[in-house]
């Protein structure tokens, strides 16, 4: 008569308990895995190898749109997956040499390709406008071409409010009366200076 094998109900529950521990964790660690941009992007990960092979698919596609069909799709056993997952894994595949660059220089990992992708927009964003900020601020003072019309006075006329003073009195003086009557300025007081100047240099050369 053969023995019957006896179980301690202790261990019987440990042993069942260690299983779905490892279990939960084993699943927790492919959760993980699945929605940790870093590990879904390697050689081997789900987003690279799914967008590689929709960018075979997309090739293959005999649609005007470059667009998979839902046969092909099928076919290839990946309609049932989430179709901004595999718009995203293509659009990554398609662009994985920037995206990987980015990812490399980010402080922070992402938790999608969604919040890559916003990353990534955002920052082209951000650098449009520095550098239409930059654009413009080189721009300033900058008016085109400057004009070489010389009026009868002698002076001539480079730009809006900026005068040459040429090399005659009559057109420094024309100069000096176009330029104060173009900022408003009180040209009294830029005779009064000009007198103190000149009796200062004088003064000097004494």
């Amino acid at each position: 008569m053969a023995k019957s094998v006896k179980v301690s109900k202790s261990t019987s529950v440990g042993t069942k308990l260690d299983d779905l521990v490892k279990e939960g964790k084993a699943l927790g660690k492919m959760w993980s895995n699945l929605h940790n941009v870093r590990q879904s992007t390697k050689a081997n990960g789900f987003d690279t190898r799914l967008g590689k092979l929709l960018v075979e698919l997309k090739a293959q596609s005999t649609l005007d749109s470059g667009q998979i069909s839902r046969q092909t799709l099928t076919l290839y056993g990946v309609h049932n997956i989430d179709r901004r997952r595999r718009s995203e894994a293509l659009w990554f595949v398609e662009n994985e040499v920037k995206c990987r660059e980015f990812i490399k220089n980010s402080q922070k990992g992402f938790t999608s390709l969604t919040a890559l992708q916003k990353a990534m927009r955002d920052a082209t964003a951000k650098a449009e406008v520095i550098k239409e900020a930059a654009d413009k601020v080189s721009n300033v003072g900058q008016s085109g071409e400057q004009s070489d019309e010389v009026n009868d006075t002698g002076w001539v006329e480079v730009d809006k409010g900026t005068y040459s003073l040429g090399n005659t009195r009559t057109s420094i003086v024309d100069a000096i009366f176009a330029h104060c009557n173009d900022h408003q300025i009180d040209i009294e007081t830029i005779i009064a200076d000009l007198q103190s100047k000149a009796a200062l240099v004088k003064k000097e050369a004494a």
